[in-house]
């Protein structure tokens, strides 16, 4: 090999200590990234996501407050390497931010099911508005299909459940629903 690599392979011969080559190849692959993005237009975002990368995305959603040395550990790579990998995934907006998940309820009565609503006409913002304030939907979305958006609806009781469908279905502008209970839960 020729260039830096060589030159690393020799200072770790001579007595360099792992620590210090690591950080010497953690800016080299900062450069390679850094001249990357130079020669990349700015429509392609960056660089693309590695096995390395969707991995080290994969941990996060399980852990986000995992430690880099433990991120490190675990894929077998250097502290600094995951450390710019994850800048690198923030700066190009693959890693948007980074939240909290609650536990779940202790109450296992708890009722949570899926709504499939169709919005009559023009009148998607309109239902949206009222769904978005009703405590029982704790997550809404808008889709294409058959149907015009799905809600997720949490109630402590089926009889609970039952007038939460019956006030969805009578907001102006609900033409359609169907809903399926969810009866557990395997990954979040």
């Amino acid at each position: 090999m020729e260039g830096p690599v060589k030159s690393l392979e020799s200072d770790l011969e001579g007595g360099q200590s792992q620590q210090e080559a690591s950080k010497e190849l953690d800016m080299l692959y900062n450069l390679i990234i850094s001249s990357t993005y130079l020669l990349k237009s700015p429509k392609q975002g960056g660089l693309p996501m590695d096995d390395l990368d969707r991995q080290l995305v994969g941990l996060l959603r399980s852990n986000a407050r995992m430690p880099a040395a433990t991120l490190a550990r675990t894929l077998r790579v250097a502290r600094g390497t995951v450390q710019n990998r994850i800048a690198r995934l923030e700066k190009d907006g693959v890693i948007a931010g980074y939240t909290v998940r609650l536990a779940a309820p202790d109450d296992t009565r708890r009722v949570t099911a899926l709504m499939l609503i169709a919005v009559a006409g023009n009148t998607v913002e309109k239902v949206l508005r009222s769904l978005r304030g009703d405590a029982a939907v704790s997550a809404l979305h808008t889709t294409n299909g058959r149907w015009d958006m799905v809600a997720e609806l949490r109630a402590d009781s089926l009889e609970d459940f039952d007038r939460v469908l019956s006030r969805i279905r009578r907001i102006e502008g609900v033409a359609n629903s169907e809903t399926s209970l969810l009866l557990s839960t395997h990954k979040y």
